[in-house]
């Protein structure tokens, strides 16, 4: 009988406990788990995955993403040992760590030690739930056991390793690592690691940066439990926390504004590279009236991958440059920049060679009159030295004969998006007249460096390269950088760089200073101006921004990269020794003009303004037949004249009227100012 009764007993204790078993598990299963996917950072990365930008998520906090193979597994075994050493075989609650708590705090009579286990603290930082009362810690426990249940103990680990406190705004070991020691988990000393495995259980009261013995005392505890020398755990802890580097700020949010979604940008620009060309923005600022902002752009040319971007010399200034504007993607007047690609389209087109002479003097086309840009007038000159001089009548003339249209096409082939005021391209395109970003004409030279072939620039790794566009051919591109090539470098660079082809510009009004080089690997645009579009009075580009982009190449590399030779159709000749119709540049209306063989003054131009020597001035005479005379005011001042070069013996200053008649009547005449 007593058997009997022992037996039933013992089933409803079995009944009993299966009852209660099943009731846990269904309210177990039964938990609703908050979010296990939280939004980390997004970062930016340079061509080596360094971290260049780290953008905040909700609430300014930095949480980055991390994976168990991202971390020292000496760190892990640390975190385990100190805070939960049988992680690996309980279910999401350690009952015997617990029990050992609470009596613990019944024996002393105050919380000695926590039994809390990491998958218990993931899940009160999934719910950023408080610890202190009865129904949280019971909330955890269910919540931790049905962690337990769906998901494995690397994920629950990972986890713990991405919301971790660490002070401040950080979340996760990745930020509590770069914000404290300045290195990724995976290079943590013993030392370093056992403050961050510290840190989490209270993380403002043992911030180093504020409380550094709370901190040295936590960090010797961990250091305790894992038996290392004594002189470890004395050593000094961060004094400060360091700020996540912010470099290339406005390409960092370009590339994130136009792909919102991933979490990761691997961009090609290199980032001990880009601190420096931002070092040299702030520089190149200091000094200059006020407002005055900066721009840089470094690109290989053989690839088109941008090396450094920088937009502003401050991101977030509060100086007036508006460092919040990216001005490498700002719209501006070239001013001089273009003059290269119009000489180039007149060699390729076989309108002139470099060593073709053209006429400088004054020209209008109906109410346009160019003058250059010191009003001055050379006289007849070839083309290389009409660009190296970077004079303006030459490539207005050059224009007129290409179109305007022609232009524009060649500048949207090398990849540039011009932009022209009132839709129609008209001659002023020349000097300037359009709307072009600094990474269009970086763009620009970039092809004009590469043999004529336009390298549309890339900013992320692995793009997909577009299909290369010609802009002119390869003997025409060699020839235009041989010509800037040999223009001198500002009187403070550094000789020992070696050949760099650049040119400079200005615009109207001394709103934008411009200078564009290439060696044979890299191209550098620099742009000064303020960014509201305000004069900068006296701003060349020449005096202003060609200094800094030679200190960039400095920066770059400490000797340039040859430039290359000339490719084998290249016409390589003095102008005598150029086909006839390629000696003297001439436009379509005197190819066809009558009495083509008339007299010329070649110099002075017309208009011109000379000095007074006291010895005379030149005069530089074209064609006619001989003998000359020539008539100053209309009085006779050389006659019977057999030579076309002469010095004329004008001391008269003021205005006068300089008149040659050949042997035929013919007649040719300019006005002069002798000062």
């Amino acid at each position: 009988m007593i058997r009997r009764f022992g037996f039933i007993a013992l089933a409803l204790v079995l009944l009993c406990g299966a009852g209660l078993r099943d009731g846990f598990d269904q309210w177990v299963a039964g938990t609703v788990l908050p979010p296990v996917l939280a939004e980390t950072s997004v970062e930016v990365r340079d061509r080596h995955g360094e971290l260049m930008r780290v953008f905040p998520v909700e609430d300014g906090r930095v949480r980055l993403q991390l994976n168990l193979d991202q971390v020292d597994p000496d760190f892990i075994d640390m975190l385990i040992a100190y805070e939960d050493r049988r992680f690996y075989t309980h279910a999401g609650v350690d009952l015997r760590a617990m029990s050992r708590a609470v009596a613990q705090a019944i024996w002393q009579g105050e919380v000695v030690s926590g039994g809390s286990t990491l998958t218990m603290q993931v899940a009160r930082l999934l719910e950023n739930s408080g610890t202190g009362r009865w129904q949280g810690k019971l909330r955890q426990m269910r919540l931790a056991w049905a962690l337990e249940r769906r998901l494995s103990k690397r994920q629950i680990l990972e986890m713990y390793l991405v919301h971790a406190p660490y002070g401040g705004a950080l979340e996760g070991l990745r930020a509590g690592a770069l914000a404290w020691f300045g290195k990724e988990p995976a290079r943590l000393t013993m030392a370093e690691a056992a403050l961050l495995v510290a840190l989490p259980q209270a993380p403002e009261s043992r911030r180093p940066d504020r409380h550094p013995q709370a901190a040295t005392q936590a960090r010797a505890r961990v250091l305790a439990r894992m038996d290392v020398p004594e002189q470890m755990r004395i050593a000094p802890v961060p004094e400060v926390m360091k700020p996540f580097v912010r470099l290339a700020p406005h390409l960092a949010d370009h590339v994130r504004r136009s792909d919102p979604l991933s979490a990761r940008h691997d961009l090609t620009l290199e980032a001990s590279l880009q601190a420096r060309m931002e070092m040299l923005a702030r520089r190149a600022t200091l000094g200059q009236p006020a407002a005055v902002s900066a721009a840089i752009v470094v690109v290989d040319h053989r690839t088109g991958a941008v090396l450094a971007s920088v937009g502003s010399p401050r991101y977030a200034g509060t100086d007036g440059t508006l460092g919040f504007v990216d001005m490498t993607r700002a719209l501006r007047s070239p001013g001089s920049t273009l003059k290269p690609f119009i000489y180039g389209l007149a060699f390729d087109q076989g309108l002139a060679h470099p060593d073709t002479l053209i006429d400088d003097s004054p020209v209008a086309f109906g109410r346009y009159a160019p003058q250059n840009f010191d009003g001055m007038f050379r006289g007849e000159l070839t083309m290389r030295e009409a660009l190296q001089l970077s004079l303006n009548i030459p490539p207005v003339l050059l224009t007129q004969e290409l179109g305007p249209a022609r232009l524009m096409a060649s500048l949207r082939a090398g990849g540039a998006v011009p932009q022209v005021p009132g839709g129609k391209p008209g001659l002023a395109v020349a000097l300037g007249g359009i709307g072009l970003t600094l990474n269009d004409l970086v763009q620009l030279y970039a092809g004009l460096a590469n043999g004529g072939t336009a390298v549309p620039l890339i900013w992320r790794q692995n793009a997909e390269a577009s299909a290369p566009r010609r802009m002119m051919s390869r003997s025409a591109a060699w020839q235009v950088g041989h010509i800037l090539a040999s223009v001198p470098p500002p009187p403070v660079s550094a000789a020992r760089l070696g050949e760099i082809a650049y040119k400079t510009g200005t615009s109207y009004g001394h709103r934008d200073a411009w200078a564009i080089g290439y060696d044979g690997a890299h191209v550098i645009g620099v742009w000064l101006g303020r960014p509201d579009g305000t004069p900068v009075p006296g701003a060349f580009g020449g005096d202003l921004a060609a200094p800094v982009m030679f200190e960039a190449f400095g920066a770059l590399k400490a000797r340039t990269t040859p430039l290359p030779p000339p490719p084998p159709e290249t016409l390589i000749l003095s102008t005598a020794a150029l086909p006839k119709p390629l000696q003297r540049f001439r436009s379509r209306d005197a190819v066809f003009a009558t009495h083509a063989d008339a007299p010329v003054v070649r110099f002075p131009p017309n208009g011109a303004v000379l000095r007074h020597s006291g010895e005379g001035i030149p005069l530089k005479l074209r064609a006619g037949i001989l003998p000359l005379t020539v008539l100053v005011d209309g009085a006779p001042m050389l006659t019977n004249l057999r030579q076309r070069e002469t010095l004329l013996p004008l001391n008269s200053l003021g205005f006068s009227r300089i008149s040659v008649i050949d042997a035929r009547g013919r007649a040719a005449q300019v006005e002069i100012r002798l000062d």
